[in-house]
């Protein structure tokens, strides 16, 4: 089955609602008009059952089948914006100072409406499909706060699905793989406490500069010599601070990274290594050095069959050839994670074509996908909810 005839009938109505949440960015879980023009949509198609507040301010619709089947498959798409200034020119460009859909989530929340009008219309499966709009994806962990309020009991929820866009991947194109598909993206903080002096009198100091550039080179020995090679994880130093004048040294320096892992062994490992270089190279220096380390989402894990089941679907979409089931993992991070740990399912990407990247000022997202992803989604729930 190729692109739907109803998606592609669907297209433009369905690029005038995204153009209107790309005008109208929220984020975090401020998005209460989003969430309200989500809930009138829903309503507007006929779903039967709509409830907001979930997860603080998520949206969940219920569309029963034809049969008689109590079989539930959830499909998600998150809502929030970025704090970002939109650079894109486009006449549908931010109008909130700050703001933006630089991600693309409201082409995803797009999508799963326009596949929430057609599953309405023609309830081609036997069971319940749940479609989930879900707030503060971009680190604010709505998925977690979503699971939490009970979404997966409340709707029955066997499995569930998610869809993200990918810039430089060709549009028409599917890609995804079994296992960890996206990195679990934690946070570290490290201050070295040390003594402060003339700069001409280095000998009366501790200087947290010095020993907080041996911990900057230490930290690399973690990905190159503490982890196994096979076993993919990423410690980058992003900022560094210390002093405010040129002839005195400080008296303390503060660092801060991230770490990406794809193996909850190796992101245990990073964090005990970051704790200990820190801690050990300060002490051998005469300083102290506290260190925080902050876990966000888990590592994304594409459970096995429901990874062939997503594929299945993408394949008859696009066609075999334009699927692929083996992809690079993305060490960027995903809190659909949290609704993976919840239940099995999987998270696909589909391409973007030559467009700015992620998180780029520049991005809007590319109304071509559209009508891949409603079709996506349509033949996903018709596939696993049959008679």
């Amino acid at each position: 089955m190729p692109i739907l005839n109803r998606a592609a009938e669907l297209q433009a109505e369905v690029s005038e609602w995204r153009r209107h949440l790309h005008a109208n960015p929220e984020i975090l879980y401020d998005v209460e008009n989003t969430a309200a023009f989500v809930a009138a949509k829903l309503a507007e198609f006929g779903v039967d059952e709509i409830v907001t507040g979930i997860g603080r301010t998520g949206v969940v619709g219920v569309i029963k089948g034809r049969g008689t089947s109590t079989r539930a498959i959830g499909l998600r798409a998150d809502m929030d914006a970025l704090p970002l200034e939109e650079i894109s020119g486009k006449p549908w460009a931010s109008k909130v100072p700050g703001r933006m859909h630089a991600c693309g989530h409201d082409g995803h929340t797009a999508m799963l409406l326009g596949a929430a009008r057609h599953l309405a219309e023609t309830r081609n499966f036997n069971g319940r499909v749940v479609v989930i709009f879900q707030p503060a994806e971009e680190g604010g962990a709505g998925a977690l706060a979503m699971v939490q309020d009970g979404l997966m009991e409340r709707f029955a929820v066997e499995e569930v699905y998610g869809m993200h866009n990918m810039p430089g991947q060709p549009v028409g194109t599917f890609a995804i793989r079994k296992g960890g598909i996206m990195a679990a993206p934690d946070k570290f903080f490290i201050t070295v406490k040390g003594r402060g002096s003339h700069a001409a009198e280095p000998h009366k100091a501790i200087d947290p500069i010095a020993i907080g550039a041996q911990i900057v080179t230490n930290l690399q020995l973690i990905a190159s010599r503490n982890a196994n090679p096979l076993r993919s994880v990423v410690v980058s130093v992003t900022r560094f601070n210390a002093g405010t004048t040129h002839n005195i040294i400080p008296e303390e320096a503060a660092l801060a990274g991230t770490v990406r892992s794809l193996d909850e062994a190796v992101r245990d490992l990073a964090e005990a290594r970051i704790r200990e270089i820190a801690r050990g190279i300060a002490s051998a220096n005469g300083a102290e050095a506290e260190v925080v380390y902050e876990r966000a989402c888990p590592v994304t894990v594409n459970h096995p069959d429901e990874t062939d089941h997503a594929a299945r679907a993408a394949m008859d979409v696009a066609g075999r050839d334009k699927v692929d089931t083996d992809v690079d993992p993305s060490m960027a991070g995903e809190d659909f994670a949290f609704m993976l740990q919840a239940r099995p399912g999987a998270y696909i990407m589909i391409g973007h074509g030559d467009t700015p990247g992620l998180h780029n000022p520049a991005y809007d997202f590319n109304d071509e996908v559209l009508s891949y992803g409603i079709s996506y989604w349509v033949r996903l729930a018709e596939q696993r909810l049959t008679d």
